[in-house]
């Protein structure tokens, strides 16, 4: 088993739980755990299994109890849940921390829709996991056991967490025993006892899944969010729209060149924004390079593909960041832009 625990001002590293303390009493266990000093105060922590074996046997939780030995804190809980949870394989649960004169964050179940453009049969076995990250906290990575066989009917994978705030983004990671294709679309989130907001996060992508290689991982950041009735029949019907336009996409190759200065990498939210002689697009965020986990990283160069409306001979582009982070600074070499229909390619240079 580990633990992680949530605290006002950070999150520990998983726990093992080895060292256990003697005399132990008939279905009680106690172990011995050290976590960070600055953590702040703790309000969530999460206990799971940390074998990802899918034969691994159930284990019945009852009651937790938690105290600090160098202060009178404690703080205990009645769970009954047993792991991996039966709807859908997930080997963690999740709780509050109840402090005397505090409110507890309340614990809520999020259906995460993965809608998918192919159809996966029974020889080709996709298993995902997912960590949807929000304003207040994160699920970390949720590992399910459940294989995906109708995501282009919005198959749900469900999780149970303490309330995440606004969603922001998700960590997918997908892997199959068998070569495949996995064309995802789109992923949808909500909370399961309300209608609204529904977070919609836009993928648009062909996973080519090798069963030699080890999880392919993506962050999606949200694309927007669905506050109502009307709002959500008004995006289904562009959805239809955009549909038919299709054959007026093209795809995009950016690349992106960070200088060799140092504090030249940045950990902002960069956008770009492309300029033809016959229109302009919109302003695209770039974040999934196709070289590297973490882009813009000082010496590197990363590699985006995006669709958008054919827009002519391009002539400029307008390329910036949101100045989130500590070290938002960037300095920016070049920007090479690949008309993949013409197979044009235009260098824009930056230097600053």
């Amino acid at each position: 088993m580990v633990m992680v625990f949530y605290g006002s001002s950070s999150k520990s590293n998983p726990v093992s739980m080895e060292n256990k303390v003697e005399h132990q009493t008939e279905n009680q266990i106690t172990y011995d755990i050290h976590l960070p000093s600055d953590l702040g105060m703790l309000y969530k922590a999460s206990l799971g299994l940390q074998s990802l074996e899918n034969n691994i046997s159930q284990l019945s939780l009852r009651h937790f109890k938690i105290q600090n030995t160098s202060t009178p804190d404690t703080f205990s809980l009645t769970i009954n849940k047993t792991l991996p949870l039966s709807a859908n394989g997930d080997r963690r649960v999740e709780f509050p921390i109840q402090w005397p004169l505090k409110e507890a964050p309340s614990v809520v179940i999020y259906p995460l829709a993965v809608f998918s453009r192919n159809i996966l049969n029974e020889r080709n076995l996709v298993h995902m996991a997912a960590g949807i990250y929000g304003t207040h906290s994160d699920t970390g990575d949720r590992t399910l056991l459940q294989s995906l066989q109708h995501v282009h009917q919005g198959e749900k994978i469900i999780m149970d967490a303490v309330d995440l705030g606004e969603l922001e983004k998700i960590a997918l990671f997908i892997s199959s025993k068998t070569d495949c294709k996995l064309n995802v679309k789109k992923l949808h989130v909500q909370e399961a006892a309300k209608e609204h907001p529904i977070y919609v996060f836009e993928v648009n992508k062909e996973f080519s899944v090798d069963s030699n290689k080890p999880d392919i991982q993506r962050e999606i950041p949200g694309s927007f969010v669905i506050r109502g009735e009307k709002q959500k029949n008004d995006i289904e019907n562009n959805w239809n729209k955009e549909g038919s336009q299709v054959k007026n996409l093209t795809e995009y190759i950016i690349k992106v060149y960070t200088g060799e200065k140092r504090g030249a990498g940045t950990d902002a939210n960069v956008h770009i924004i492309l300029f033809g002689n016959e229109e302009k697009s919109e302003v695209l965020k770039i974040s999934q390079s196709l070289e590297h986990q973490n882009p813009f990283e000082r010496g590197k160069v990363d590699t985006f593909k995006i669709k958008a409306k054919k827009l002519g001979s391009l002539h400029s582009i307008g390329i910036g960041h949101n100045g989130n982070g500590f070290t938002s600074g960037w300095f920016l070499e070049k920007g090479e832009i690949t008309d993949t229909a013409k197979n044009s390619v235009h260098c824009f240079n930056c230097n600053r």
